[in-house]
C-alpha cells in the first residue's frame, strides 16, 4: 500500500502528491480536458494553486486570531454570551490554534496537523456561535446560516489541505527534498 503521506522515493511513477499518474515536470497541453472534463494536469495550478489556496484559507484564522489578541475583553464577552464556561482559557486556545494552525497553512510547515487542527476547532465552534437554527429573529437566523455555511466551506478546503498536502510550494516539501 502507497503512502500518500510523504513525498515519493525519487524515480517513482507518481507526482508530488504521492499519487499515481506521471510526474510534476509533464505540464498539461490540453487545457480544455483538463478543466472540463477532469483529466490531465496544469503544472501552475499544481504548483501555485495549492499557494494561492494556502494563503487565502489561512488569512481568516490568522486575522481572527491577531483581532481576538487585540480585544480580548469584547471576545470574552461574545464566548460568554453564548454560554461558553471557562472563557478565559477557551480565549487563549482559540487564538493559539487560529495563529498556530493558520500560520502552519501559510507557511506550508506542518500543514496537514495545522489543518487538522483547524478543521477540528471549527466543529465546536460553528455549533456554539452559528447555530443558526436557535435564533428566533430572521435577520440574525439568515446571516448565522450563512457563517454555518461560511465554516463548512472552509471546512472543505482545510480537508482539501489534509489529502492532498500543501503543495511543492512549501516548507514541509522543501525539508523532504533537502
Amino acid at each position: 500500500m502507497a503512502n500518500y503521506l510523504s513525498e515519493p522515493p525519487a524515480g517513482s511513477e507518481s507526482d508530488w502528491r504521492g499519487l499515481p499518474g506521471g510526474s510534476a515536470s509533464e505540464p498539461t497541453t490540453n487545457l480544455f480536458r483538463a478543466f472540463l472534463g477532469g483529466s490531465g494536469r496544469v503544472e501552475g495550478l499544481e504548483r501555485y494553486g495549492t499557494l494561492a489556496a494556502r494563503v487565502l484559507m489561512s488569512q481568516i484564522f490568522i486575522i481572527s486570531g491577531i483581532m481576538k489578541i487585540l480585544d480580548p475583553a469584547g471576545t470574552a464577552a461574545q464566548m460568554e454570551g453564548r454560554g461558553m464556561f471557562w472563557v478565559p482559557f477557551f480565549l487563549w486556545a482559540a487564538v493559539a490554534v487560529e495563529l498556530g494552525g493558520g500560520m502552519s497553512l501559510l507557511v506550508g510547515y506542518k500543514a496537514r496537523f495545522g489543518a487538522l487542527l483547524l478543521f477540528l476547532f471549527l466543529i465546536p465552534v460553528t455549533l456554539t456561535f452559528h447555530n443558526w437554527w436557535t435564533y428566533l429573529d430572521p435577520k440574525e437566523q439568515h446571516v448565522n446560516m450563512l457563517f454555518f455555511l461560511h465554516n463548512l466551506t472552509l471546512m472543505g478546503g482545510l480537508l482539501l489541505a489534509m489529502t492532498f498536502g500543501p503543495g511543492p510550494l512549501s516548507i514541509d516539501l522543501w525539508r523532504r527534498r533537502a
